[in-house]
């Protein structure tokens, strides 16, 4: 065959390092592309790099997508502030930022054709073939999915197909599917898919318990419109703050949990996710939030939340709901304003104070303390607030 070029998402892991020689012996040049979201150091950056090397790639580039990231996904993430199925903060979202870096390649490369290492049975293949659908004509190419016709033991045989041709695999690529970035980290494989309870390896950046530090942890948020902006009274980037909010919470073991529901594509999913920064985020944006915002606003959002999070886990990043849901989420963050106190003492985050010039705090009274109405007005308010149920209990006795 003659040579052709193809743009492959390229992470290094197994499934994306399978890809390189499978496709070469199909004929492609293969151009790999590493969007580098956040989840990874210096060290696993450089050798991904190598990775894209040794495999013998046409071309290899690393884009930073950390901003994109911020901008696209944890913004109204944390506008929303629900996760799917009330468990599980969508950290594979960076899939989105890491379609539109594949595409700009294939763009400056002259070619529509790109490849990915998702497999038939996850639901990343819906979230890449779908965002690339809704952007352009490409053609796409998923080898997992090709291999997965005619071998069930797809990682044993992707693994062996590797080291038939030299290449070597990491001890740890060889158990889990593991999967970071500045959200988090995911794992699955091994005993998780199993229904196990997940071993010892089964464990990212979060520290085991007996591992957590004795001096509890305080850390102070700074949020305008809704967007954290500052962190202890220091300006940062959003990418920068979650990546610092990592550091910080994974050593008490903050948002280390484990997602069993249901995935886009029928199938129950089971995976162990670490989310340490985002965790934070989320506790300190949803009690200042809820401070400021009005009762109806509070009891109304969520429902908007939980529509636009199914959207975006089921791959409808570019549907035209999930941009009208924005537009009030975005429209609801006036007055997220303020400064949110956070502690933890290992396990867990709590938000212990909160300082807003829009805090909805009445100046005549404090729940359950006291108030700057009488007895006669409360008994009045109470019996026209229940009047439905007292009537339903009188005439139905």
């Amino acid at each position: 065959m003659s040579s052709k070029d193809i743009v492959l998402a390229f992470s290094g892991g197994l499934d994306t390092s399978f890809c390189v020689p499978y496709l070469q012996e199909q004929g492609w040049a293969v151009h790999t592309v590493f969007a580098d979201t956040g989840g990874v150091d210096a060290e696993e950056r450089t050798f991904i790099e190598q990775r894209a090397q040794e495999l013998g790639v046409a071309s290899h580039i690393t884009i930073d997508g950390g901003p994109a990231l911020w901008d696209g996904f944890v913004k109204p993430f944390v506008w929303a502030g629900e996760a799917y199925q009330g468990q599980y903060p969508l950290l594979v979202s960076d899939r989105y930022l890491i379609v539109d870096a594949t595409l700009a390649r294939a763009q400056s490369l002259g070619t529509n054709v790109i490849a990915h290492g998702c497999t038939g049975m996850g639901n990343d293949q819906v979230r890449f073939d779908l965002a690339v659908k809704a952007s352009g004509d490409y053609t796409i190419v998923a080898p997992i999915r090709e291999i997965q016709k005619e071998h069930t033991q797809t990682r044993a045989y992707e693994q062996a197909y590797l080291e038939q041709r030299g290449f070597g695999v990491r001890a740890k690529q060889k158990a889990y599917t593991i999967n970071e970035n500045l959200l988090g980290l995911t794992m699955s494989g091994g005993e998780i898919d199993r229904w196990e309870a997940p071993g010892e390896g089964a464990r990212g950046w979060c520290a085991p318990r007996d591992e957590w530090p004795e001096a509890p942890l305080q850390v102070a948020i700074g949020f305008v419109g809704g967007e954290a902006v500052s962190l202890d009274g220091h300006a940062m980037t959003g990418a920068q703050l979650l990546a610092k909010l990592n550091a910080l919470f994974a050593p008490y073991g903050v948002g280390r949990g484990m997602y069993t529901g249901d995935t886009t594509i029928g199938l129950k999913g089971r995976i162990v996710y670490e989310a340490p920064g985002l965790a934070a985020l989320l506790v300190a944006h949803r009690a200042l939030e809820e401070a400021v915002l009005t009762k109806q606003q509070n009891r109304f959002k969520p429902d908007v939340a939980r529509k636009w999070v199914e959207l975006v886990y089921e791959g409808f990043y570019h549907d035209p709901l999930k941009t009208d849901l924005e537009a009030f989420l975005a429209s609801s963050q006036a007055m997220v304003n303020g400064e949110v106190v956070l502690e933890t003492r290992g396990g867990r985050v709590d938000a212990v104070a909160v300082r807003s010039p829009h805090l909805l705090h009445a100046k005549g009274a404090t729940y359950a303390q006291s108030a700057d109405w009488g007895v006669v007005e409360a008994e009045g308010f109470i019996k026209l607030f229940g009047m439905s149920s007292t009537l339903w209990a009188e005439v139905n006795k």
